[in-house]
């Protein structure tokens, strides 16, 4: 991310794949702390994995989760099931965590931080 524009581009295409609760939901963590720790890049990966993948899966970015050792964080909630947090995500985490929870419904443990009971 390179400039103003884009990070707005990049909102926008966010903003369009946002929906209802039905489907998958991914939060990133896209506050202070998050994008000095790479949650941009992460954010990007991660509209691309289900462009390519072509997934129905709303993306919502959220600001500071309080947690900024742990940055960049991710959370996956799929329908009816708890909220997965995942930290210290890298770009090369993403396919991993929307294959195996995104996809295949299997919390990827080694990555995992917390789990939220809604």
């Amino acid at each position: 991310m390179e400039s103003l524009a884009e990070l707005r581009e990049l909102k926008e295409e966010v903003k369009d794949q946002q929906a209802d609760g039905d489907k998958p939901e991914i939060i990133i963590g896209m506050g202070t702390c998050g994008i000095a720790a790479g949650a941009r890049k992460v954010l990007k990966e991660i509209l691309n994995e289900i462009d390519k993948r072509e997934l129905d899966v709303t993306v919502n970015q959220t600001g500071c989760i309080a947690m900024c050792e742990k940055e960049p964080l991710v959370d996956v909630r799929l329908p009816g099931k708890s909220r997965i947090t995942y930290g210290n995500v890298g770009i090369d985490n993403i396919s991993k965590i929307i294959v195996g929870h995104v996809v295949n419904g299997n919390i990827v443990n080694e990555l995992a931080i917390a789990k939220l009971n809604d």
